[in-house]
């Protein structure tokens, strides 16, 4: 929405039939009253070619696989809440969708994870491994916000300044 203020026109790719699955109602309603902001369903991109900047995108239709070359002079890219933790293995815990349990989450029935070395609780931001602290919308219920995944990364330094106190 705030680069629909500044630019002609406005295309979302969406790789869905429909945005509904990932982006709340309300984007989706005040999406659909703006008139230079469209949404292109069923659509990835499939390469970026330009000279210097930015001239033009191929687009790629994930139904046919019909590839459509189009002008551009900018791309911002937002690919979903996948938190792509695979990665990570069994190190630290994870919930059913990937995301690291960090805090109080780790708690079952109001207990620490049977796995926890430590006499005191988890801190707020650390894993199920004492010292390792998740930020961000890689977290178990984080708000899945830019400026709330700031105020996380900052909180995990004054978090790991009181690990480190105890060591």
């Amino acid at each position: 929405m705030f680069l629909s203020k500044h630019a002609r026109h406005v295309v979302i790719l969406c790789r869905g039939a429909s945005l509904s699955a990932g982006v709340s109602r309300y984007l989706i309603d005040q999406i659909e009253e703006t008139p230079n902001v469209s949404v292109r369903p069923f659509t990835v991109i499939d390469s970026v070619a330009g000279q210097d900047h930015l001239s033009e995108l191929a687009l790629r239709d994930v139904n046919t696989g019909s590839v459509e070359a189009v002008p551009a002079a900018a791309l911002f890219v937002c690919i979903g809440a996948q938190p792509c933790t695979e990665w990570l293995g069994t190190v630290v815990a994870r919930d059913d969708h990937g995301f690291v349990l960090t805090g109080r989450a780790l708690f079952k029935d109001g207990k620490r994870p049977a796995s926890w070395p430590l006499e005191r609780d988890p801190m707020f931001l650390e894993t199920s491994v004492p010292g390792i602290f998740a930020a961000g919308d890689v977290r178990a219920g984080s708000i899945k916000r830019v400026a709330a995944a700031v105020g996380e990364g900052a909180t995990t330094i004054h978090l790991v300044h009181q690990y480190l106190a105890t060591k």
